[in-house]
């Protein structure tokens, strides 16, 4: 009998991922951006057939993706390295050589959308309002653009446009929990929620006739709602609210008069139908647990983009409640049976608020005794039953992994996700020190005997627990965290700088909180050794958040590895990089793993 060895990192990390798709309006063509060729590109599927055949050879990760309204070219949007200073082109429905559409260098480029009769492209830009943004609309066929929105105050988006045209639909992002929607007609902007003081968001919505829109909100509420404006009468209406959900998404079928709502309830996803004839409500099973996007053809089947925690990214196909897999992505070489799905949680904090986390615990054939504590990014995201490739390589090597939704997450309302506003260094902090302590008490792990993995804001909070609660570690990996918030605030992209007084807080008035709250205020505490990685081309976390802690603590003798990856920005666009970084953090893991005897 042959016995083959354990999967190992490549078996792993060589899971392929998606990051948009889109289907043409004939349904006879889908194109999808995807690392298929181990470095992200676009490739074209033609229906009903779901073999794929590459269309862009240019080896980056897409950021807007549309069809012509006749099917007849692609509009896509590329950066460079992940720097995300996007730039949109025309791509051939076969491939080949693109066309520039809009490439102003030094600029980021947002949301495409083309007309009715696809002659024209409206996107938003950086261009000449780094920190407000403008959008234009450019006419494809002389090339003459005008300004048909100017962003004041707050970071402005053009969001969408009535079926004549005449009305544009944009929203101003103040704060990730302060966003208003706005109607443009004319020289007219019609606020599309009540007057008031009180801070709420408005995440989406959609025109399904000339007069009438319908939005998603949290006006007066906790959770998001779908709601209703009609411009004619400028009466706003609550049209359907669930109990502890935010819905997070919405699409309009305009030929079947429906509107498909995505909800977020804690860790999961549901999908809603509402017809709007009859307004009945429905809930459509889906075959994931995550859904990063859904469209609807004019012949109302759906698209659906999704993962779960043990089904990487793929696009599926429904018609009549049956859904199809149009991709394939699974672990290459690994049975099912061998990935882990996560137990939900919940643990209580400091000050007696429920935390929910996602505990991840590594077979028993597999399980090494080892506890990785995982505070997620964002920090206004949260940990979901998504797929992690790096996750189920960590498990399989018997790593157990316990990521906490502290407060701050999304997915459980607007009080609890402001909560992480000007204060990322206390609150969040002590419910991850909280989420330790119940590791700890439940006998899963030993104080000083964990080891401590973030990225992004989890980088950032893996370096401030590390400084101030180093006794309950024996390792840290730190992936592109900020480590000084002074230039974390400093050199954050121009538009994200409008809302960092009350995200983070304001280097004048908030100094001593700033001080407490930075990282690199603790490093004679940071005792313990580390590993730091991050992206050269990151516009997000600079790469000067990782030079000066690393630099700092070498200089005081401390056990500091660094990985720079000089062609990477916020995260790991290309397969060979992931592979890099993942075989690394293992091997450095792999120092402070006590080999237990299994029985």
């Amino acid at each position: 009998m042959i016995t083959f060895p354990k999967p190992d990192v490549e078996q792993f990390l060589r899971t392929f991922s998606i990051a948009d798709f889109a289907v043409s309006p004939d349904e006879k063509h889908l194109v999808f951006s995807t690392n298929l060729s181990g470095k992200y590109n676009l490739w074209g599927m033609d229906l009903p057939n779901s073999f794929p055949y590459p269309l862009t050879s240019i080896n980056q990760s897409c950021q807007g993706l549309i069809y012509d309204k006749k099917s007849r070219f692609i509009i896509a949007g590329f950066d460079q390295d992940g720097n995300e200073n996007t730039q949109f082109y025309g791509v051939p429905l076969n491939g080949g050589t693109m066309k520039e559409i809009v490439n102003h260098e030094n600029t980021r480029n947002f949301m495409p959308k083309l007309s009715n009769d696809s002659k024209k492209l409206y996107y938003t830009t950086s261009r000449g309002n780094p920190s407000f943004l403008n959008s234009y609309c450019l006419d494809l066929e002389s090339g003459q653009e005008r300004l048909v929105l100017e962003g004041k105050d707050a970071a402005t988006y053009l969001f969408g446009f009535s079926p004549d045209e005449e009305t544009l639909l944009y929203y101003k992002h103040f704060a990730n929990t302060y966003t208003l929607l706005y109607a443009k007609k004319g020289n007219e902007d019609i606020l599309l929620t009540p007057p008031t003081e009180k801070q709420h968001t408005v995440n989406d919505g959609v025109f399904v006739s000339d007069s009438m829109i319908y939005l998603l909100t949290d006006y007066d509420s906790d959770f998001t709602y779908l709601a209703s404006y009609n411009l004619e009468t400028n009466k706003f209406s609550k049209v359907k609210e669930l109990e502890n959900e935010s819905f997070t998404a919405i699409t309009y079928s305009k030929e079947n008069q429906l509107l498909y709502i995505t909800s977020q309830k804690g860790v999961e996803d549901q999908l809603y139908e509402i017809n709007l004839q009859n307004e009945n409500w429905r809930n459509i099973p889906v075959p994931c647990s995550v859904i990063n996007k859904l469209e609807v053809a004019a012949s109302g089947t759906l698209y659906l983009f999704g993962m779960s925690a043990t089904k990487p990214h793929n696009i599926y196909k429904n018609k009549g409640d049956e859904w199809v897999s149009l991709t394939k992505y699974t672990v290459p070489g690994v049975d099912s049976n061998e990935l882990v799905e996560p137990d939900i949680i919940t643990y209580p904090s400091f000050d007696g608020r429920e935390i929910e986390s996602l505990f991840f615990r590594a077979k028993k054939e597999n399980d090494n005794g080892e506890v990785i504590f995982w505070p997620h990014g964002g920090p206004q995201a949260a940990e979901r039953k998504f797929f992690r490739a790096s996750f189920q390589f960590f498990l399989n090597n018997g790593y157990s992994i316990f990521a906490p939704n502290f407060r701050g997450s999304t997915g459980y309302g607007l009080e609890f996700m402001k909560m992480v506003e000007g204060d990322w260094g206390n609150g969040p902090r002590l419910d991850n020190v909280a989420g330790l302590d119940w590791l700890i008490e439940q006998g899963h792990a030993q104080k000083g005997n964990i080891l401590l993995m973030g990225g992004s804001f989890g980088g950032y909070m893996a370096l401030l627990l590390h400084g101030r609660h180093a006794d309950y570690f024996k390792a840290v990996v730190d992936i592109f965290g900020p480590s000084n918030l002074f230039s974390f605030i400093n050199s954050v992209p121009e538009d994200w700088k409008p809302v960092m007084d009350q995200w983070v807080g304001n280097p004048e008035k908030d100094k001593e909180k700033l001080i407490e709250f930075s990282p690199i205020t603790y490093l004679e505490t940071m005792i313990k050794p580390m590993l730091v990685i991050q992206g050269a081309n990151d516009p997000r976390v600079v790469k000067e958040e990782s030079d000066q802690i690393v630099q700092a603590l070498k200089d005081k003798g401390r056990d500091v590895d660094y990985l720079l990856l000089e062609d990477e920005g916020h995260g790991f666009s290309k397969k060979e990089n992931e592979i890099a970084v993942y075989q690394k953090i293992l091997s450095f893991l792999k120092r402070f793993t006590a080999v237990t005897e299994k029985v």
